[in-house]
């Protein structure tokens, strides 16, 4: 009975991602096709990848919607971080409580609603919709992401450790560096490449807030695949995904590279307390 659930288990995951990279695989082979469209592949060209480094507008929203992510993952990156840590510390259960509801409210809404609600507050406060209009929104909805990603981190640290800094003369800066940060920095990291993924592909908020003369890639698709299919976005999308993968792929490595580090430092180390207890 087991073997048969494991394996109906695995036949489902493997339907599951099936379904999902089929149509990424099927963009990626038809971006080389030499007809120009999706209909039917008649051979195999990079025409569309030329034309696409030419778009030198094209290259300019590509260069701005990454600046856009590097800038709000960083800055919500800080702010969630020091928010978690702040909730991490509040002693009453039920201010704590109300404060991660609060939170998770957000990562719940609906885009829209928050696409909605900063263009009215843009809108009431004068502010021109533009590139800081998108990257304060782009904050904003990563905040509750790495606030999400941090706090197991701080719930799985060791607060002996921060006891043992403070009675050593440490203040809180010096606990704050030297002890929370480096304990909780896969927590951070974590935190981070979500925001920046979340920023990259975001679509409706973005197209509420943003104005005449900026755009960014999600916006600039969606009013291109209006006109007609051009394969030239499927050579575009190419290039995210592939780059999205190497950023997938280099954080998994920086993890394993992390694990591994520790995995010898606990092997050579003699107060190790498995060691210790150990005849």
């Amino acid at each position: 009975m087991i073997k048969s659930k494991f394996s109906w288990g695995n036949l489902y995951l493997i339907f599951i991602f099936v379904l999902l990279y089929v149509p990424i695989l099927y963009l990626i082979y038809y971006s080389f096709n030499q007809a120009g469209t999706m209909n039917e592949f008649t051979g195999f060209t990079t025409e569309h990848y030329e034309a696409l480094a030419g778009d030198t507008r094209l290259i300019r929203i590509a260069l701005d919607t990454f600046r856009v992510a590097l800038l709000s993952s960083l800055l919500a990156t800080i702010i969630g971080t020091l928010g978690a840590i702040g909730i991490f510390f509040v002693r009453q259960r039920r201010t704590q409580s109300t404060i991660l509801g609060l939170n998770n409210v957000l990562l719940v809404s609906p885009d829209v609603i928050i696409g909605a609600s900063f263009l009215l507050l843009f809108t009431m406060a004068g502010f021109r919709l533009g590139f800081y209009s998108v990257l304060f929104s782009h904050i904003a909805f990563s905040i509750p992401i790495v606030v999400l990603m941090v706090l197991p981190k701080l719930q799985e640290m060791n607060t002996n450790m921060i006891t043992a800094a403070k009675d050593l003369g440490a203040n809180n800066w010096q606990v704050l560096k030297s002890v929370i940060i480096p304990s909780i920095k896969p927590g951070i990291l974590a935190g981070y490449f979500m925001a920046f993924t979340y920023s990259i592909d975001d679509f409706a908020v973005t197209f509420f807030v943003t104005g005449n003369g900026f755009a960014t890639l999600s916006v600039e698709i969606y009013s291109r695949a209006r006109q007609g299919i051009s394969l030239e976005i499927n050579a575009l999308s190419t290039i995210l995904f592939i780059v999205a993968l190497g950023l997938v792929s280099g954080y998994y490595f920086v993890q394993q590279q992390q694990r591994n580090r520790k995995r010898k430092l606990t092997d050579v180390d003699p107060t190790n307390h498995q060691k210790a207890v150990t005849p």
